[in-house]
């Protein structure tokens, strides 16, 4: 059975979900199912869907998720579902020009996850839209690294040492 992974986009110019279909071409196979979703109309009962998810997300204005994904954020806060059972990572872009709003989007949306029970696999990767890499490029050099770290977390019974491989 494919290890599905639905790729959460949260965009205003659309480079995050530039990067979601760049992750899709590369790594989409018959081991891997990915679905890339804009988060358009979405609320928390995406997070009901099978499988691990990858918030892929931009940050806007003084350090905001972007406007398509504002009522998914806010619905997670106002209605605080049980995500215990939910896996994520978070690829954030910003601009380091922004010192005290850097990747604030993928930031905001990790927290809220965290604080909800749910448990993200690895670290969050924070792309710096001024640092001279493409962001495209910077995801898939990093996503093969979090695929393992994906593929162990669900694999492996709980209470293993590949608990350690997720964080809180």
């Amino acid at each position: 059975m494919a290890l599905e992974i639905s790729i959460l986009v949260g965009t205003m110019t659309g480079t995050a979900r530039m990067v979601a279909q760049e992750l899709e071409l590369a790594f989409a196979d018959d081991d891997v199912a990915i679905k890339v979703i804009l988060m358009d109309g979405l609320d928390y009962r995406i997070f009901s869907q099978p499988g691990v998810f990858l918030i892929c997300t931009s940050t806007y204005g003084q350090g905001d998720v972007p406007d398509n994904a504002k009522a998914l954020y806010a619905d997670l806060l106002a209605r605080r579902p049980d995500l215990s059972s939910v896996r994520y990572g978070v690829f954030a872009l910003g601009d380091r020009t922004h010192v005290g709003t850097f990747c604030f989007g993928g930031k905001r949306f990790d927290e809220a996850l965290s604080a909800l029970g749910a448990r993200r696999c690895g670290s969050v990767l924070e792309h710096n839209a001024s640092g001279g890499t493409l962001p495209e490029d910077v995801a898939l050099e990093w996503f093969p690294g979090w695929l393992e770290i994906v593929r162990a977390v669900t694999a492996a019974p709980a209470g293993s040492s590949a608990a350690t491989l997720v964080s809180r």
